[in-house]
C-alpha cells in the first residue's frame, strides 16, 4: 500500500476521556504512534487494518502488542478517532 499522510485528527470525548485513564507510558507511547500515524496511516508499524462485523466501516491501529486505537475515516486525508483502549473497547 502506498504511503497514506494524514491531514487532520479529531477525537471524540470518549477517546479523550480513556486516554486520560491510561497509564503515563501508554500515553507517551500513543503519541509516537499518532505522529507515525499522521505520516502515514499504514506505516506497517502501526498494524493498521479495517475491522468487521459491527464494525466494519471502521479502522484501528495498534500502540503496542494491549493498546488499540479505533477510528474512521472522514475523507480520504481526515480521521476521526473514536476510542483507545485494549480490544475491550470494541465491545
Amino acid at each position: 500500500m502506498t504511503m497514506r499522510p494524514i491531514s487532520c485528527v479529531s477525537t471524540t470525548p470518549r477517546f479523550e476521556k480513556e486516554i486520560n485513564r491510561l497509564p503515563q507510558r501508554i500515553q507517551e507511547l500513543a503519541r509516537k504512534k499518532d505522529k507515525l500515524f499522521r505520516k502515514d496511516a499504514f506505516s506497517p508499524a502501526l498494524e493498521t487494518h479495517k475491522l468487521s462485523g459491527g464494525l466494519k466501516d471502521d479502522w484501528a491501529y495498534s500502540v503496542n502488542k494491549h493498546y488499540r486505537v479505533h477510528f474512521c475515516f472522514v475523507s480520504n486525508q481526515e480521521v476521526l478517532y473514536l476510542n483507545i483502549g485494549t480490544h475491550e473497547i470494541y465491545k
